[in-house]
């Protein structure tokens, strides 16, 4: 009689594996860290565990445990899947769009802007289920740690890459599309202190140069390019360049997917 095979499939998680393999690499290359690297990644038995180790140990302090932070985040992940799909379209993203980035595991263990969003995608499931004060914890520690601060009540989708991220802002009721890029010192804030929906809704595909401060309830259409220093007050078409303060269309997007290709430069008119 032939031997039935068991219906169970093994899920398969390319991005865990990678990273798992990667980190034997760096075990064998840089023999001081494999202690680290050991805790944060080799011994842990998922992504999600992996992730929640190094993000409680990021945001512990004396005022809640590396060992209760786990607990809050590991409870998020449990509750809500999307948050590891979501942390897994992130770190493509950053290894896709980041020439510093060489390996998948670097965002998870080295870089600020990948933790600091997770982070924020924890406090964001929080307030969504209504524990307000939990996700303000998570905000604050967010802030104080990695220098990004995201009000938990914002909604930002996947593969978002925030390069360097030293310093970006996002307001309450900011709205990220998915496959947003964004360097540091972005704000997407308000212009005062009006109440209600009173911040930018950036729409998918959207490159933020560095420096660039999006203000109002106003619409960023697709694949657009905001360009470093830029002040940007009113709605900007979708797939177009937009440069200056206040800023104005200066040109096209110059590509389909400008958040993707991290083209940052654009054409300006010289005199002849």
């Amino acid at each position: 009689m032939a031997q039935q095979k068991s219906p169970y499939v093994a899920p398969v998680d390319p991005v865990w594996t990678r990273i798992q393999t990667e980190a034997d690499d760096i075990v064998r290359e840089e023999p001081m860290l494999a202690g680290l690297i050991y805790a944060s990644v080799i011994n842990r038995k998922s992504f999600e565990d992996a992730l929640g180790y190094r993000l409680a140990h990021k945001l512990a302090s004396g005022e809640m445990t590396d060992g209760l932070l786990r607990e809050v985040i590991q409870s998020a992940h449990e509750a809500d899947p999307s948050i590891g799909a979501a942390a897994r379209a992130d770190a493509v993203a950053t290894l896709e769009r980041d020439p510093a980035c060489h390996r998948i595991i670097q965002p998870l263990m080295f870089f600020k802007g990948y933790q600091a969003i997770q982070s924020y995608r924890v406090a964001h499931h929080y307030w969504a289920t209504g524990r307000h004060n939990m996700a303000y914890f998570l905000q604050m520690r967010t802030s104080e740690v990695f220098g990004v601060d995201i009000h938990p009540g914002a909604r930002i989708g996947k593969g978002i890459m925030m390069d360097h991220a030293h310093s970006i802002v996002i307001g309450e009721t900011a709205v990220v599309g998915d496959n947003v890029s964004m360097l540091h010192s972005v704000t997407l804030g308000g212009t005062g202190k009006e109440h209600g929906d009173r911040h930018p809704k950036i729409e998918n595909g959207v490159l933020i140069g560095a420096g660039a401060k999006v203000l109002g309830d106003i619409r960023v259409g697709h694949c657009s390019r905001i360009a470093a220093g830029s002040v940007v007050l009113e709605d900007v078409p979708p797939c177009k360049t937009v440069a200056g303060v206040p800023a104005r269309i200066v040109g096209e997007a110059g590509c389909d997917q400008p958040s993707q290709s991290m083209d940052q430069l654009f054409g300006l008119a010289t005199d002849t």
